[in-house]
């Protein structure tokens, strides 16, 4: 494993239809709503348990079903429930297990079809080598990603979570209260209608090989 002693945090949901990607709803129904974030979480879980970090997987509302059951079956992989609260304090919870046995955490999402194990690696590398912390921007102004050497409560509290605002808030905190950060090139997750044509352009050439 090349960061041992660090940890990668994905916080996901059990992809149940009318529970997740509720904004695509209206376009495709909820059971292909269900059924493209179980693409997105399955896919990401294989590309976080490739031999980087230790994987917690935070999960919503209950390790229960079969998706990280199946994840679990990696001995690298390791399951939580998820506690109460926004997200922001399910994150900060997270953070703070993990850095306290850990020297280094990664926190990202299951929706982004375009972070792969190379922004991870190279994450932790920048992690490695001293920065406090790094933050992978979204293009729709939340992030994808963000690394940890020390915790920071103030990147997690009185943020308006789902919003275009987070990432400016997140960079004016990180300016105010970490020495040396640094961040990833922006990248898209998929939330609404319009990001699915994108996500199809992806998914076609893997369909046709």
């Amino acid at each position: 494993m090349r960061y041992p002693h660090a940890r990668i945090l994905l916080f996901a949901k059990a992809p149940e239809p009318g529970q997740v990607k509720t904004r695509l709803i209206p376009a495709v129904g909820a059971q292909h709503a269900a059924a493209i974030y179980r693409e997105l979480l399955v896919r990401m879980i294989g590309e976080a348990s490739a031999d980087i970090a230790p994987l917690d997987i935070w999960c919503a509302p209950d390790t229960r079903h079969g998706v990280f059951q199946a994840a679990a079956q990696n001995r690298s992989v390791t399951l939580h429930p998820q506690v109460m609260g926004d997200l922001g304090q399910r994150m900060a919870h997270g953070a703070e297990q993990a850095l306290a046995r850990s020297q280094m955490v990664l926190l990202i999402g299951g929706d982004c079809p375009v972070l792969t194990g190379g922004h991870l690696c190279r994450a932790l590398a920048w992690l490695e080598s001293g920065a406090d912390a790094v933050l992978g921007p979204a293009e729709d102004g939340g992030y994808v990603l963000l690394g940890l050497r020390r915790m920071e409560h103030r990147l997690f509290s009185d943020i308006p979570w789902g919003t275009d605002q987070v990432l400016a808030i997140t960079r004016q905190r990180l300016a105010q209260q970490v020495g040396y950060w640094r961040e990833l090139e922006p990248l898209w997750d998929l939330d609404r209608e319009a990001d699915l044509d994108r996500y199809r352009q992806l998914s076609e050439p893997a369909m046709l090989e």
